[in-house]
């Protein structure tokens, strides 16, 4: 394969799929390991790959042609089914788009982010997408002056007027869970927080006060146990919790994740949930459904958030000047098997405020 010049002319993603009678779209899924490719068809991709002697050069491909068809990605855990589930769900969209998928996870160095943007959106990427930045603010004036293409996608409220995000009402959610606890009859009811650097995590224990103080409940500090988003602390906050004298009849975790960690202290102290204790996590990952009881959970719209963020960022590619978009999608409770009332007891009369 050589060019007018001639001097080889190194293979190209089209080459490949020209080569493998396959579309584009079939290629970038085989070099992003997109696992819904049939066994024939990735055979045949890596089959004219080895033949064409083809290698991913993704700065060479930008720098040639302007657009390298990939798209950069940075999260700061993949530890977390939130997190994975997007990822998925933002991979699954570029490849329809026929865009590859470059990732890069931070491990929660706020550091880091920095420096990935800079490799990045350097010749790398023709856009970027952030999934909950934890540092952003220098970096996102740079790449607003740079009038670099990017997408921040998190849960919580704005950093900035100018910066296109998906967001979604955290703190309605969070007080949605607890409006349900109280009016099932729970009196003690015990939070286990998020990251402490997290917006999300503020707004969600904002509400868990706001909901306490409108129905006339008074605020427990003990029954607010610190955690950060991990299985380990969840475990470890809801120790905390049980062996309090007066342990509460519900716990509401901040995410899934340290939901799941209710779940497996409840068993080892031999306690029935629901009937033992209430149990409501959120974000409402697809284990939820699966678990025994069925979780309670605030549905965040995971799909529906990656989806639109590819959409923004690929309308953004192609017309820079297009206006800032700032989508602020609803939660949802969804209602399970994991809550009922507490077992019965005399409880105190509520007075909802106004």
């Amino acid at each position: 394969m050589t060019e007018k010049s001639g001097k080889p002319r190194s293979a190209t993603i089209k080459d490949v799929a020209r080569e493998a009678n396959v579309s584009y779209a079939t290629v970038s899924r085989v070099l992003n390991d997109y696992q819904h490719v049939r066994p024939d068809k990735r055979q045949r991709v890596l089959a004219a790959m080895e033949r064409l002697g083809y290698s991913v050069n993704l700065q060479a491909r930008s720098l040639a042609g302007g657009h390298s068809q990939v798209i950069g990605l940075i999260v700061h855990d993949l530890g977390n089914p939130y997190t994975a589930q997007v990822v998925q769900s933002i991979d699954e969209a570029l490849a329809h788009a026929e865009y590859e998928l470059v990732l890069h996870t931070t491990h929660g160095h706020h550091h880091k982010e920095a420096i990935y943007v800079d490799i990045l959106t350097h010749g790398m990427v023709d856009g970027l997408m952030m999934l909950i930045p934890l540092g952003p603010t220098t970096y996102l004036q740079q790449l607003h002056k740079r009038r670099f293409p990017y997408v921040i996608v998190c849960d919580h409220q704005q950093f900035d007027d100018f910066s296109p995000t998906i967001t979604t009402t955290s703190w309605q959610g969070a007080y949605d869970v607890m409006r349900y606890l109280i009016e099932l009859g729970h009196r003690r009811i015990g939070f286990i927080t998020g990251r402490s650097d997290f917006i999300s995590a503020a707004e969600r224990l904002e509400a868990y006060r706001a909901a306490l103080a409108a129905y006339g409940l008074p605020l427990d500090p003990a029954l607010i146990q610190p955690g950060d988003y991990q299985y380990r602390s969840g475990y470890a906050a809801t120790l905390a919790l049980l062996d309090l004298p007066q342990p509460p009849t519900a716990i509401f975790a901040a995410n899934d994740l340290m939901a799941f960690a209710v779940y497996d202290v409840a068993r080892s102290r031999g306690l029935q949930i629901p009937g033992d204790l209430s149990v409501a996590g959120f974000d409402d990952v697809p284990q939820c459904a699966y678990m025994h009881p069925a979780l309670t959970s605030v549905r965040q719209p995971l799909l529906d958030m990656a989806q639109l963020a590819a959409r923004m960022l690929l309308e953004s590619i192609d017309e820079q000047d297009s206006p800032v978009k700032r989508i602020v999608l609803p939660t949802e409770l969804v209602i399970r098997e994991s809550c009922q009332p507490p077992a019965p007891t005399e409880r105190p009369s509520i007075h909802i405020n106004a």
